[in-house]
């Protein structure tokens, strides 16, 4: 029995070719593909990773003090990619705040290695990669908050027209256009951490590392922080790395969740958050943020498990 193949699958047809046994093959044919431009952002997206702002390989901190040795962090290893939000949460004294310290080259580590956008954490310092918010704003009294604002920008050389410029941009993107001649004192505590971010973001870093900044704030005043942290980061784009004692908190704000064990600190788990980046606090009632939050209470249960 002789197979008749139709004319437009005979052998000569540039889709089908020839095999040894005398069979046909049929490949797919070199066709263009047309895509919308979301679906075509999405391709290279996924074809084309982002740069790493973050990468620690082994990296372990051991403390001398006078009652011996403290082993701080052991073996920890992460990688973070541009424009992600990673909040880094466990129990007080895991190295959640010593990790920071290390990327912002104000401690080293005792071996393995870390680059800050693709240079060692002294480079990136001494480049001015990372702006540093801590638990307290850190803001001088007896200068206004256009003055606390100003501070790295006079050290680092801007001009007067330049730093003008600059702190009424940032003013404006934490909500404080108005409060310039204002003193801290004259702020509640929550105006003041904002004052304290915009600085830190004043001249421009790729880097914004953040220690609890919202820890000692009522839960009204820090689910609004929280909202415009989330706005601020959208609009400039930058790599935040966060710490937070909340399990809300840091599922509420996070692309990506490092749970860290009891000292030494260790990498429990690190979890993944994919929610919209216009998020809402209501997002908190769904059940994808209920299963992420149980997931990073076991991770946190489990890392006890070290000191068993």
């Amino acid at each position: 029995m002789t197979l008749q193949l139709p004319k437009s699958l005979k052998p000569n047809d540039p889709g089908v070719t020839l095999r040894g046994d005398g069979r046909e093959s049929f490949a797919a044919r070199n066709q263009p593909v047309h895509m919308s431009n979301e679906a075509a952002a999405a391709v290279e997206s996924v074809s084309t990773p982002r740069r790493l702002a973050v990468d620690v390989r082994n990296v372990s901190l051991t403390f001398e003090t006078s009652d011996g040795k403290v082993d701080a962090l052991a073996n920890v290893s992460l990688e973070i990619a541009e424009g992600e939000f990673v909040s880094f949460i466990g129990p007080s004294g895991c190295g959640k705040t010593t990790m920071l310290r290390l990327i912002a080259d104000l401690q080293q580590p005792t071996s393995g290695t870390l680059l800050v956008n693709g240079m060692s954490a002294e480079q990136a310092r001494l480049a001015r990669r990372y702006g540093y918010v801590f638990q307290a704003p850190a803001l001088f009294p007896w200068r206004t908050i256009e003055k606390n604002l100003k501070l790295p920008l006079e050290v680092m050389g801007f001009s007067d027209s330049e730093q003008n410029s600059r702190a009424a941009r940032y003013l404006a993107l934490v909500n404080l256009t108005g409060f310039e001649r204002k003193f801290p004192w004259q702020l509640s505590g929550g105006m003041q951490q904002r004052v304290s971010i915009a600085r830190a973001l004043s001249f421009d870093p790729a880097l914004l590392l953040m220690d609890e900044p919202f820890g000692a704030l009522d839960e009204i005043v820090r689910d609004h922080l929280n909202e415009q942290l989330l706005q601020l980061w959208d609009k400039t784009g930058k790599t935040v790395l966060f710490v937070t004692h909340s399990i809300p908190e840091a599922v509420f704000l996070s692309t990506k969740i490092v749970v860290m064990s009891p000292r030494p600190g260790r990498i429990i788990d690190v979890i993944d958050c994919d929610f919209a980046r216009d998020r809402t606090l209501e997002i908190r009632e769904t059940p994808e943020f209920l299963k992420i939050a149980q997931r990073v209470r076991t991770g946190l249960r489990a890392g006890h498990s070290y000191d068993e």
